[in-house]
């Protein structure tokens, strides 16, 4: 769109010293000398003036052409009562003229001019006020929402994958804005408000402006966080507003991003906000007002429901609430195509197997793998994307860019190298582990100086109590080999411990999989449902002789797959070696290379020796 110009106060203020310039330059460009009246009375005796101009308060005169390279050009004297001056004008043949200035008409306009000139800045200053941009104080009651139009919203359903059933579910939304008399025509009524709640990243603003870009009406997209102001009652009267223009739009639909900033409980916290809380007071009203055959609809989305008021989430508001959620590996793989078209793929891409790479990636995490896999091939002078480059892209998501010039000790490769290795052969031997995939000692992201990729073979949604020990165990396995071979650990197992640590106070204090202290719940309030578990910090409610309990515990576990992985990796201690040796001259070895040494060794067959 072009951009549309703007006035603006500060070109008048620019226009009106530019004229004071010019008028500078033109009257230095018309300089007089200032004379006496007696020299004045001088040269017109010797008829050196060929002309004059007479004021009420000076005289401006210009000499004969013979006399101006002396004398200059013109002059200018002070007037003096002389009445013998005319009369010597006309014996001297010199041309002369009055101009009077009313010194009425000059005081007048020293009073007038000014006021004209503020009253003019005033009318404009308050009509910007008034009219001008969004924003202004006179425009901070009204809403903020940015209105696409039908033909602004080129996003329809079939831009949206891997969320199958919210589309299914909103399909009955579309349906009634396209042909709102089928439900009328028997009494029904679509529902008020849908609040389409996941983790952040999964598509619910793409599923709301698809909604809008399918049945074709006018969208109104507004944050949370844009209703309230530090001016107490803006918020309700810009709610007001974007229902009114809503109405006057309808059929159309009001999207409502992060509603957790606007409708989050009331009473709540240590500190009450008033102007918040207003806020979704007016939200409530118009909510419980607006007759729902006008074709309003209210989309809103958040990935906090928990904190929402429960005001907001009764029948006849927000009466549906649609989950969109992480996809499932098909849904991977329809995101990944769909991100897919605007790139060149070569014919051998498998984005299936990228789809399996991904686990608990969400719409967004594929976007960036795919944009990131186009880097990488423009990076490598390719004309299309290739396989490797896709997986390269997932590794740089999930681990980090390489850090080629973050250069080990030979000491601390091979520490690093063990710990990897450890990591991967105590993942392919305790049941309940994903695959190995890859194996690398090239450092990535901020921290990590190696990384151990593991495939899980399906999506899990459960996991038992064996399970989650399995996972702590291959977390200690690293730690654990460097012990066994160096005989002391190092710092680079501090990641792996706080995940291991974690882990298992969640099996004693949420999921009750501890014999002493028995299937309870000790957290009254868990974290938040789609975030990570780091966004919200628990409140205890057991004793401290419970908390002493629960840390015996959460040791207890620990120590005792640590134990179980010493015993393991003390069995296979050959491959360990070898595995390592290997490492350190490739920097990068397959799941498969690994597993292939493992076998050898179970087989008692000799081990292959590492490449040269």
């Amino acid at each position: 769109m072009d951009k549309k110009f703007r006035f603006s106060i500060w070109y008048f203020i620019l226009a009106f010293w530019l004229l004071i310039f010019l008028q500078e330059i033109y009257f230095a460009s018309q300089h007089l000398d200032e004379v006496s009246y007696s020299q004045f009375k001088v040269w017109l005796l010797d008829d050196k003036v060929a002309e004059v101009t007479i004021t009420d308060t000076i005289i401006n005169g210009k000499l004969k052409p013979d006399v101006q390279e002396e004398k200059g050009n013109g002059f200018q004297t002070i007037r003096v009562d002389d009445p013998d001056l005319v009369k010597i004008l006309e014996e001297k043949n010199v041309e002369f003229s009055g101009v009077i200035v009313s010194t009425l008409w000059k005081d007048v306009a020293s009073w007038v001019i000014p006021i004209l000139i503020f009253a003019a800045i005033w009318i404009f200053m308050f009509r910007r006020v008034s009219q001008g941009a969004g924003g202004s104080f006179m425009r901070i009651g009204q809403s903020k929402a940015k209105i696409y139009m039908e033909k602004d919203i080129p996003v329809s359903m079939k831009d949206v994958a891997g969320v199958d059933e919210a589309k299914e579910e909103l399909l009955e939304v579309i349906e009634f804005l396209k042909t709102p008399e089928k439900f009328t025509r028997i009494g029904g009524r679509i529902p008020k408000g849908v609040l389409l709640v996941g983790p952040p990243g999964t598509g619910k603003t793409l599923l709301a402006r698809a909604i809008a870009g399918e049945a074709a009406v006018p969208f109104f997209s507004i944050s949370g966080s844009e209703f309230v102001e530090m001016f107490v009652g803006v918020g309700a009267a810009r709610v007001r507003d974007l229902f009114e223009n809503a109405k006057g739009m309808a059929p159309c639909i009001i999207f409502i991003d992060e509603l957790d900033a606007l409708g989050k409980a009331r009473g709540t916290g240590p500190m009450v906000h008033e102007e918040r809380e207003q806020t979704l007071n007016q939200l409530l009203v118009e909510m419980d007002g607006f007759d729902p055959r006008v074709g309003v609809i209210i989309l809103a989305a958040t990935n906090r429901p928990e904190i929402l008021d429960q005001a907001l989430l009764r029948a006849g508001r927000f009466d549906r609430q649609v989950l969109v959620d992480r996809p499932d590996r098909p849904g991977r793989k329809a995101i990944l195509q769909i991100h897919a078209k605007a790139v060149k793929l070569e014919e051998d891409v498998s984005l299936e197997k990228i789809a399996a790479m991904t686990p608990g990636m969400v719409g967004a995490d594929l976007a960036n793998v795919v944009n990131e896999a186009a880097l990488l091939a423009v990076r490598g002078n390719r004309e299309t994307v290739a396989q490797v480059d896709l997986e390269e892209a997932v590794e740089r998501v999930v681990a980090g860019l390489e850090k080629k010039s973050r250069v080990l000790s030979v000491e601390e490769r091979k520490r690093v190298a063990h710990h990897e290795v450890g990591h991967a052969l105590v993942a392919m031997t305790i049941p309940g582990s994903d695959p190995v995939q890859k194996i690398s000692i090239i450092p990535r992201g901020i921290a990590a100086l190696g990384y151990t990729m593991q495939l899980p073979t399906e999506d899990r949604y459960l996991l038992t109590q064996s399970e989650l020990e399995s996972k702590i165990a291959v977390l200690l396995g690293g730690r654990v080999a460097e012990e066994l071979i160096f005989g002391e650990a190092s710092t680079g197992a501090a990641d792996d411990l706080q995940k291991a640590t974690n882990i298992a106070k969640r099996m004693i204090k949420d999921y009750g999989m501890s014999t002493t202290l028995g299937t309870v719940a000790l957290d009254q309030s868990g974290p938040s449902m789609f975030l990570s578990p780091n966004d919200s910090s628990p409140r205890s409610t057991y004793s401290e002789e419970t908390a002493r309990e629960i840390d015996q515990e959460v040791r207890q576990l620990i120590a005792s797959q640590e134990k179980r992985v010493q015993e393991l990796l003390t069995q296979i201690k050959p491959v360990l070696t070898q595995g390592a040796e290997k490492l350190l001259v490739d920097e990068v070895m397959s799941g498969e290379n690994l597993q292939e040494l493992l076998r050898l060794h179970q087989a008692g067959e000799p081990m292959m020796k590492p490449a040269t």
